[in-house]
């Protein structure tokens, strides 16, 4: 009934937004997904590690050349901003950042680039999320921070920023664009590690929802971790 809860939400002029470490879709994609569910919303209600990403990036630079580890919903964000995005076969001494996220066809030509864009360029390195894992309906596959390991490895460098929850930025940046007070915002997730976690780094309020990844019994275990408690 999640349709109803933000109808009601809406209706008492409560401002409704979505945070997700997802960074493979565009935020149009999020807007037709809901809408399946009968939400209606725009792509200015959604805030997700890539469009967060582009956002920081342009803060940074106007137009940049960006090399990427990651799939479409990253690439065109960065290019909403007016960023130029770059394959493997460019030249990397012309590359500001290397930005990394969930890439389902990673590849090893991929790496070779980014480590030569980082160590022989001057390019940044930054990453969207660092989930180790992505939850699917038949269980778990390798997330985005496998690939931001990967790149860590090669290059003994660690990301400038990671824009992804549990990292409170993303949030922090939300509420300003809201102009929303964090006394009186609260963030629903069902990731204990992520959204819980995220938000009490923000310091929001946190409600966690038992229909996702998380039981009852897990939250037990964690009694007294602050940190990662709703």
């Amino acid at each position: 009934d999640s349709d109803k809860v933000i109808a009601a939400l809406k209706e008492l002029k409560i401002k409704v937004v979505y945070n997700s470490n997802n960074s493979t879709i565009t935020r149009q994609m999020y807007v037709q997904r809901l809408k399946g569910f009968n939400i209606e919303s725009n792509i200015l209600d959604f805030y997700t590690s890539a469009s967060i990403a582009s956002s920081e990036i342009t803060r940074l630079k106007q137009k940049a050349t960006i090399y990427v580890i990651g799939e479409m919903g990253l690439k065109e964000e960065l290019k909403r901003c007016g960023h130029e995005v770059v394959n493997a076969e460019s030249n990397h001494e012309e590359v500001d950042f290397v930005i990394v996220g969930l890439d389902r066809a990673l590849t090893y030509a991929k790496l070779a680039f980014a480590q030569r864009c980082i160590l022989e360029g001057t390019a940044k390195f930054y990453a969207t999320n660092a989930d180790t894992s992505l939850p699917v309906a038949a269980g778990l596959l390798p997330g985005a921070g496998v690939m931001v390991n990967a790149v860590e490895t090669c290059t003994g460098q660690k990301p400038v920023k990671v824009f992804g929850k549990p990292n409170p930025e993303g949030i922090q940046s939300i509420l300003k664009e809201t102009n929303s007070n964090p006394s009186r915002s609260v963030i629903f997730g069902d990731r204990l590690n992520t959204d819980i976690l995220a938000g009490n780094r923000a310091g929001i309020n946190t409600a966690l929802v038992l229909t996702g990844v998380t039981k009852t019994s897990d939250v037990e275990v964690l009694r007294g971790d602050t940190d990662r408690s709703p």
